[in-house]
């Protein structure tokens, strides 16, 4: 058994139980980041409030939200809009939060791909993100099922689908997940409870991991440079904090994140009250009916570029194509070849290009999946599309060419 003594405070009493001044050495005062980084490196941060935001606003609405087909529309549009003091504040900031998580984690997600902050032993933390993004994924579509509105019921219609596989015709699958031939009951009930408690759930343990991951490889830096955390550690502890190469991250590094999240609460408490409109979908505010189809389907814009690589093909080598653009980003260490942990624009032209490329092909994908699939954005999406996975494919060769640098 552990030696207790005396405790001379509350706080030497809790600490020799649960020892929190070695928590806080481990993952604060003794946590040392890089001095060479860049605001883009506060954008976890700004990911951690933004999920407590859609914590916090998803507890308010939880407590006036009815799952149940009838009255889950009118729980949502009537009782929380118009008769809860400040309940429509609660679902624009639920509702902005959810999309613009996604526009911070597309951002972190290529700022690790251009800085290569997922090579040389840092593989866990970038599959620890991945998996981070298909838990808020599924997370957003089960939240997106639970206003009942016609959107609602109709992405739940044809995103179940999916799962029958095009010709395998795995019809029972598809029944198993909805609990009835179509979006009913049983649907609901089962995405409410995926979307107030196992998804949340899953996501917080990634969170620990995403976290732990870091801690022994510790971030990258803008140079890719491999520092000696222990020598730098110990200049900036000896008071040779201007020659040291590293920082706390508490309270220094966390400082500068505060300023960068500070700058984005702005940004964010600006669409809440002015702009939040993009974040509801206006079909969504008619109820869900089941014998009329809206004209155009079609996800949230951080679905549309997966959706458009759907879209294009016939629906076996279009769930094929699907399946490759959920799962490709996951290989992103093992199919990069390169020797350097670098910044892309210091990798040479092939990754460079490669990288821009992706980007801006992403970006157009997106655009064509919110347009209705006629010419001339069917056959830019077509080709888009074919570009996405020609590029993926294309990746290890590129990288294997790479000279150390």
């Amino acid at each position: 058994m552990a030696k207790f003594t005396k405790a001379t405070s509350i706080k030497d009493w809790i600490n020799q139980r649960l020892a929190i001044e070695k928590v806080e050495k481990v993952m604060g005062s003794e946590y040392w980041i890089p001095k060479n980084i860049n605001f883009l490196w506060a954008m976890g941060m700004v990911l951690v409030i933004t999920f407590v935001l859609l914590l916090v606003s998803g507890i308010f609405l939880l407590m006036y939200y009815q799952p149940n087909i009838d009255t889950a529309f009118y729980s949502v549009n009537y009782t929380i809009m118009r008769d809860v003091d400040f309940g429509w504040l609660w679902r624009h900031i639920h509702g902005v939060a959810a999309s613009v998580v996604f526009l911070i984690i597309y951002i972190h997600m290529f700022t690790g791909i251009y800085y290569g902050s997922y090579k040389k032993g840092r593989e866990m933390i970038w599959l620890s993100g991945m998996l981070l993004l298909v838990a808020f994924s599924a997370e957003a579509f089960s939240g997106y099922i639970l206003p009942w509105g016609q959107m609602s019921y109709w992405a739940g219609m044809v995103i179940t689908n999916l799962f029958s596989g095009g010709s395998l015709h795995a019809d029972g699958l598809v029944e198993w997940i909805r609990g009835d031939y179509v979006p009913a009951q049983a649907f609901l009930s089962r995405f409410f409870m995926l979307h107030v408690l196992l998804i949340p759930l899953a996501i917080l343990g990634l969170i620990g991991l995403h976290f732990a991951a870091l801690r022994i490889p510790h971030v990258n830096n803008q140079d890719g440079e491999e520092i000696d955390f222990d020598a730098e550690s110990k200049k900036y502890l000896d008071g040779d904090k201007k020659g040291s190469k590293v920082i706390r991250f508490a309270n220094d590094f966390m400082s500068k994140d505060m300023m960068v999240a500070g700058i984005y609460l702005v940004f964010f408490f600006y669409l809440v009250f002015y702009n939040y409109g993009f974040a509801m979908d206006p079909v969504n505010f008619d109820p869900a009916d089941g014998l009329k189809t809206p004209a155009h389907i079609y996800p949230e814009w951080y679905f549309l570029w997966s959706y458009e690589i759907l879209r294009p093909f016939s629906i076996d080598i279009g769930l094929i194509a699907f399946a490759f653009a959920q799962g490709i980003f996951l290989g992103l260490p093992f199919l990069d070849r390169s020797p350097n942990a670098i910044a892309a624009n210091r990798r040479g032209p092939a990754f460079m290009i490669w990288f821009w490329l992706m980007l801006t092909n992403m970006i157009v994908l997106t655009a064509m999946g919110k347009l209705p699939p006629e010419d001339p954005y069917s056959t830019i999406g077509y080709w888009a599309a074919i570009l996405f996975i020609v590029q993926w494919l294309a990746l290890p060769i590129i990288t294997s060419y790479e000279k150390k640098v």
